[in-house]
């Protein structure tokens, strides 16, 4: 016997592309997930607080050819 879900999930898997779409979009902003903005507002906070902290002198940069570097080394078999 099929569940709820199973029946809802039947009955929309028979929308069109574009109702599937709205619906995907409805059911994600029910979840209340940051959105797109918000995560890019987020990053473009980090990234400025991190250039602060080097504009600082609190953190030690390391360039990445030795970080790769040491990246390789410690992963070699």
């Amino acid at each position: 016997m099929a569940t709820v879900s199973d029946k809802v999930m039947d009955e929309v898997l028979s929308l069109p592309a574009e109702a599937r779409i709205s619906l995907v979009d409805k059911l994600l902003a029910s979840l209340n997930l940051p959105t797109k903005p918000e995560i890019d507002r987020e990053w473009a906070e980090e990234a400025e607080r991190r250039v602060a902290q080097m504009d600082r002198g609190e953190v030690e940069l390391i360039p990445g050819e030795e970080v790769f570097a040491k990246l390789r080394q410690k992963h070699r078999r």
